[in-house]
């Protein structure tokens, strides 16, 4: 029996027996855990699915690998136990259809056993303490819109252990998972079954299904809180709520009619009262009132001790409180750990790429002539005080000091280097810098559409913010580049965005996280995206916190508990207004007596503008370094690439003539490059070797050759030229006239155009129709020895 035939006739009838697919709750499944890591031209790298994946009540059990009869009962047992730690399932079981072998990942004990255990004995054996509320929540099916969802390993494990955690009765709970995992998606889902279930804080208590529950989904951008109240729409329309101050303005208060409110911390924070005094929004709802809060991107403050938002989570204290972040653990964000304690779940940016789920990036490092610069006499101060002798650095540019001419080289060496009709996004010092690299864009494109570019930062309001609706739209190509300055660093979904330029420094690795963010979500034909760094940013990936592993917990130094469990006193009112936070009315500050302004702007120096002198301004120059990523999760610099592709190429082929012999075959070939992929050397990654080595219209074959045994490239056409004799004298003038057309398809693309799986695109360009093919070169497997044979004569 092969492998199909000995699950078909042995394992599948076995699983029945036991009740797996019958008794109700139980479901067998096969599962793609991940594609593979997308490698370029369409291909991925090796896949991972496990063979049967044992389900009930909603939780993943078991694992079972298959092989064929012929094999060890054990052979899949290594796949299997890999298998069952990412799904988070307890039991790996291996199997030939004649033996079974199991191993329990929380004991490690293993053996052979006699039949599969029955789903509710499965069930005992993986919960010794059962819940009510697990089981209350694995009964709840996914929301699938229509069957067109369903949650990737990762998302159903985040699901299941933020679950799991509230049915614990955990008051605090953090999942940390990479921009573009799909958080929103994970809050929905969790959002719904909890909905469903009919969970609330009474209900918890009581342990019996009670009221709807009443759900927050706190956010700090209107973007993000629309965002997700569209995410949110399979509910029923009745239960979404929107807070907005134009919402409160209408109604004279607060709405309390509803089962899922949205709203920002900025609306909770502002608001008056009956008598017209400042009080908080969040202040007319009782402190009970939210049964279950989402706190989205919790480290960009929501969490802080020493900020306002703390007092709208710390009202709401009785709530269950979930935090988002994309962020691990780091000093700088140690609060937000702090409050919510460890995560539950961690997804990380390096397992989202590596699994395919999330795009790869190229990183391309450009350094200017004017990337600092001193004053000199030759050029004009066209406005505010230079500092003679000051070395102005890229911190200073466009906040302290403007130079024209820089900014114009350097906007003019990314649009030459993007494909302009595709989607990008320009990180910029300040918004008046993101309108003039928007003007500068919009100088140099060659599109005729006057929105090509667009800026959306907090100054362009409801404008931007429907500039920026139109460019997430992915049918829409217009607008096609936005500038920003800090407003797109995070939580906006723009799925097609294939190019982030950096035009600013990038001082916080948690900002940073967040931009490569907007390039790693999948799209189709999106193999890669491209950042173009002008600050020198790319310096964070040597960062041990870049995706590094989150800092060890430390236990606290009070009670020595992990985490803290101290009786902690919160915060009191104000003496004057009762309110915490304070609302008082303060005095504004006079006015200065010398500007006349609030406050004072005396002492703040006017922006330096230069204009340099023309000779200079015309020999500006760049360079360009480009880095790939590499397997380990780490982008490697070209220099890098090649060292280690020069180290690992003796194990494919010990000479040239082993590899013209291996390329000179379209099956020996595919099989090299398959290898060469499998170690991180793909295709595109050689093709911008080529480019750098000045062999772009050379073939792979001799980029190869340069790096391993240092041949001199030769062009496609000159390799074409030299072996025309060789490669015409085997052939009629009709198979001749077809090679022809081949060739030239060769020299015009590579060495692609050679693989057989091109062959029938070929014959159809050439002859329109197979039959009409064959009529001229006789059968089809004629054809294919004459595309396949003049390739040992071509190298």
């Amino acid at each position: 029996m092969n492998e199909a035939e000995t699950r078909a006739e042995l394992i599948d009838p076995a699983l029945k027996v036991a009740g797996w697919g019958v008794i109700g709750a139980s479901r067998i499944r096969r599962e793609v855990i991940a594609p593979g890591r997308l490698k370029g031209g369409g291909r991925r790298g090796q896949s991972d699915i496990a063979d049967y994946v044992l389900i009930y009540k909603g939780q993943k059990l078991a694992v079972i690998e298959a092989k064929k009869r012929v094999l060890p009962v054990t052979e899949g047992l290594a796949q299997a136990k890999r298998y069952a730690e990412r799904l988070q399932a307890r039991f790996a079981y291996s199997t030939n259809g004649n033996g079974i072998y199991r191993v329990d990942l929380a004991t490690g004990e293993e053996g052979p056993v006699e039949s599969y255990p029955t789903p509710e004995e499965l069930w005992t054996e993986t919960f010794a303490e059962q819940s009510v509320w697990r089981e209350r929540f694995g009964a709840v099916s996914f929301e699938d819109k229509g069957g067109f969802w369903e949650p990737r390993y990762y998302q159903h494990n985040a699901i299941t252990q933020a679950l799991e955690a509230i049915a614990d009765g955990r008051d605090r709970v953090l999942l940390t998972l990479a921009t573009g995992t799909g958080k929103t998606a994970i809050a929905f889902q969790i959002t719904w079954k909890l909905f469903h279930a009919r969970w609330s804080r009474s209900a918890q208590i009581s342990g019996e299904p009670g009221r709807l529950p009443r759900i927050l989904f706190l956010a700090d951008r209107n973007i993000l809180a629309n965002q997700a109240f569209n995410d949110f729409s399979a509910f029923p329309q009745d239960a979404l709520v929107r807070i907005d101050p134009e919402t409160i303005r209408k109604r004279g208060r607060v709405p309390k009619n509803g089962s899922i409110f949205f709203t920002i911390f900025q609306t909770f924070m502002t608001g008056r009262d009956e008598n017209g005094e400042p009080a908080p929004n969040f202040g007319d709802y009782p402190r009970g009132f939210f049964d279950f809060i989402i706190v989205d991107e919790c480290h960009r403050g929501g969490a802080n001790d020493e900020s306002n938002w703390r007092g709208i989570l710390e009202y709401f204290s009785p709530a269950v409180q979930l935090g988002l972040t994309a962020t691990p653990k780091r000093d700088h964000n140690a609060d937000t750990y702090a409050y919510f304690g460890e995560p539950v779940y961690i997804y990380s940016l390096k397992e989202g790429i590596n699994d395919g789920y999330l795009t790869p990036f190229k990183v391309k490092q450009i350094a200017t002539t004017v990337d600092d610069y001193v004053y000199t006499s030759d050029d004009d101060v066209v406005e505010g005080e230079i500092e003679e002798g000051r070395r102005y650095t890229e911190t200073d540019f466009n906040r302290v000091i403007e130079i024209e001419a820089r900014e114009k080289y350097r906007v003019r060496v990314f649009m030459d280097q993007i494909d302009q009709r595709e989607k990008t996004i320009v990180f910029c010092a300040t918004q008046e810098h993101a309108l003039a690299v928007r003007d500068l864009i919009n100088q140099m494109k060659t599109s005729t559409n006057p929105h090509y570019c667009e800026r959306v930062t907090a100054d362009d309001g409801k404008a931007g913010e429907q500039f920026l609706r139109q460019f997430q739209d992915n049918e829409r190509t217009i607008p096609t580049i936005l500038t920003t300055s800090q407003k797109l660093s995070t939580g906006v979904d723009a799925r097609n965005v294939r190019n982030i330029v950096l035009m600013r420094p990038v001082n916080s690795m948690i900002e940073f996280k967040q931009i490569i963010g907007r390039g790693t979500r999948l799209f189709d034909g999106k193999e890669y995206f491209t950042i173009y760094d002008f600050v020198k940013a790319y310096e964070h990936f040597n960062d041990e916190e870049w995706d590094g592993e989150p800092l060890a917990p430390e236990p606290c130094s009070q009670c020595g508990q992990i985490p803290c469990i101290c009786a902690v006193e919160p915060p009191q009112p104000c003496s004057e207004c009762g309110q915490r936070p304070c609302v008082c009315e303060k005095e504004p500050p006079e006015p200065c007596s010398k500007c006349g302004e609030r406050p004072c702007i005396c002492q703040k120096k006017r922006k330096v503008k230069v204009k340099m002198a023309d000779g200079k301004e015309r020999i500006i120059q760049h360079m360009v370094a480009t880095t790939f990523w590499g397997p380990d999760g780490k982008p490697m610099s070209a220099a890098e690439f090649i060292q280690r592709l020069y180290g690992d190429l003796p194990g494919w082929f010990a000479d040239e003539d082993k590899l013209r012999e291996l390329w000179s075959r379209p099956d020996t070939r595919k099989k090299l490059m398959e290898g060469l992929e499998e170690k991180g050397y793909g295709a595109d990654h050689l093709q911008e070797i080529g480019r750098m080595i000045e062999a772009e219209k050379s073939d792979i074959y001799d980029v190869l050759a340069f790096i391993a045994f240092n041949q001199p490239p030769v062009t496609r056409s000159e390799r074409v030229e030299a072996h025309r004799e060789q490669i015409f004298g085997h052939y009629d003038y009709r198979q001749q006239d077809f090679l022809h057309f081949v060739l030239n398809h060769y020299v015009e693309r590579g060495v692609g155009e050679l693989d057989p799986e091109k062959l029938p695109q070929l014959i159809e360009l050439k002859y329109h129709s197979v039959g009409d093919a064959v009529r001229e070169l006789g059968p089809v497997g004629n054809i294919r020895e004459v595309f396949v044979g003049f390739q040992k004569d071509l190298y």
